[in-house]
């Protein structure tokens, strides 16, 4: 125990360097759970010099077998393979039940608006819940915090599938989003546990992946459960599939391992004073208690303050809310498309997501082959990474938004093929994936000190925008036609258009008078 390794924290949280900078897949998702520099301080506060060879302190030496960072590599991709499927399970389980709300409606007897909220409440879960999930896994593990809330998420499918009137079903999934939210704030702290910056390209790239394809492949998955089924039960069946599916996710989770480096060396220093009887074996945060009230205290107000003050993280966020928007208006405005305009049934209605799906894969293909290298390239000419090497990426994305938009808008007729639309839905994927992407890397490279309280802004604002859209966009498309509905988000999407185009410009002056924003020399 004598040799003093690196320190556990700094191991644990990289910031942003040259290696890791330019990697568009490196700062994404990962960055979900990058703790600010106040929130740093708290889980590890200044503390005495201590002698390099003490005894008592226990943590890491070279090599250690149980260092995350030194597990081996087929150890690290189950690991990797895990969370993602973890992340699969619940952006598949948001928009699941699409694929039969109006047997929902009718069974339980309310209007499509009512049985929308079913979807609303999950999805602003996702925006409420990382608030307070991110720093009770950097206090308790990320192990216990997946399995408590996998089993609430697990367990609160049950009475959605029994609900026997609207209000337990959207209690149901009230309780459950909130759950849910648990994969998609744990996961960038999970993969840093055991990835180097420089390793994490392929593995981000896994995750993104399916941060997009799980909700677009909800409503397949629900409409090949509900098809051939009673109109009145087939939903049913969507949340006794979810229920199934969780808890078989959820028994396999019992058996994964933690990868905090911090828990895991509590753990260690527990046994030792276990087996000695002397309590003098102790890690450096027991000997330093986290200050857990100023974390979550931290957590729950800068997110607004900065979302006040900050022009660069409203105008992206902003951005954001609207691809998040998109995203889940699609889950309705197909079936309006398709299932009333065509005659598809549920299956075929689900089919048609595909699309989406082919997008976003041609978009993180297009990413990691084409722009990580020339970005690369940008990085190594100029000798240093500055924020605005993302963007070149979000330009390709917001000029081929507003063009897959007009050409949904004007082959989504009844009197037009239905190929048509569908070949609109490819573009929209993947431009969904260019403008995601090159945004949540840009806000945490432009606030690398508070990319925490950047990005938990940004979720409770992408996800509440998200919720909201099931409340209105049935009564849009039926009351403005289908391709005038898509026409007016078209231009919403021209009118965001020049947004990174203004920062690319501008960014560095606005990042030099901000209160949070870091500098080039940062």
């Amino acid at each position: 125990m004598s040799a003093k390794p690196p320190s556990l924290h700094n191991d644990h949280h990289e910031k942003i360097d040259a290696d890791s900078h330019y990697n568009v897949f490196n700062e994404h998702v990962g960055r979900e759970e990058v703790v600010d520099d106040d929130i740093e301080r708290a889980f590890d506060p200044p503390i005495p010099n201590q002698e390099k060879d003490d005894p008592y302190l226990v943590q890491f030496k070279p090599g250690d077998r149980e260092n995350p960072r030194n597990f081996s590599r087929p150890r690290k991709w189950f690991i990797t393979a895990f969370t993602a499927f973890l992340c699969f399970c619940v952006a598949v389980g948001s928009s699941m039940p699409t694929g039969n709300l109006e047997g929902a409606a009718k069974d339980l007897h309310v209007s499509s608006e009512a049985i929308n909220l079913s979807i609303t409440l999950f999805v602003a879960g996702f925006g409420f819940g990382p608030m307070v999930f991110a720093p009770l896994s950097e206090v308790f593990g990320r192990w216990i915090i997946y399995v408590v809330s996998g089993f609430l998420y697990f367990i609160f499918n049950l009475p959605c599938a029994l609900a026997p009137n609207i209000a337990t079903l959207l209690a149901g999934r009230m309780i459950a989003g909130l759950a849910a939210s648990v994969p998609m704030t744990n996961v960038g702290g999970t993969l840093s546990d055991i990835w180097t910056p420089e390793e994490k390209g392929i593995p981000m790239a896994v995750f993104s992946s399916v941060l997009f394809i799980g909700p677009a492949a909800g409503p397949l998955v629900g409409g090949a459960i509900t098809s051939g089924t009673n109109e009145l039960r087939g939903w049913r069946y969507i949340y006794w599939t979810l229920f199934a599916f969780t808890g078989l996710v959820w028994i396999f989770t019992l058996f994964t391992h933690e990868t905090l480096a911090i828990r895991i060396l509590q753990r260690r220093a527990q046994k030792l004073r276990k087996e000695t009887g002397d309590n003098r074996y102790q890690t450096e945060h027991e000997r330093n208690p986290v200050q857990l009230k100023k974390v979550i205290t931290i957590s729950l107000l800068r997110p607004f303050e900065m979302l006040l003050k900050e022009p660069i993280l409203i105008f992206f966020s902003l951005y954001l809310c609207l691809i998040y928007s998109l995203l889940y208006l699609m889950f309705f405005a197909y079936p309006i498309v398709f299932a009333e305009g065509h005659g598809f049934n549920p299956l075929q209605t689900g089919l048609c997501f595909l699309s989406i799906v082919i997008g976003i894969c041609f978009a993180m293909a297009f990413i990691l082959f084409i722009m990580e290298p020339a970005s690369r390239r940008r990085v190594a000419k100029r000798g240093y990474p500055v924020p605005e090497d993302r963007l070149p990426l979000m330009f390709r994305g917001s000029v081929l938004l507003p063009i897959s938009l007009f050409i949904l808008a004007w082959t989504s007729m009844p009197s037009v093929h239905w190929a048509g639309c569908l070949i609109g839905g490819i573009p929209t994927g993947a431009s969904f994936t260019m403008i995601y992407i090159a945004a949540n890397s840009y806000i945490v490279d432009c606030y690398i000190k508070h990319a925490a309280s950047a990005l938990a802004a940004k979720t409770l604002l992408r996800s509440l925008c998200g919720a909201a859209v099931p409340l209105f966009v049935n009564q849009m498309f039926h009351a403005m036609h289908n391709q005038w509905a898509f026409t007016l988000l078209a231009l919403v999407s021209v009118l965001m258009g020049p947004i990174p185009f203004f920062f690319y410009k501008f960014g560095p002056s606005m990042r030099a008078k901000s209160q949070f924003a870091s500098g080039d020399d940062d």
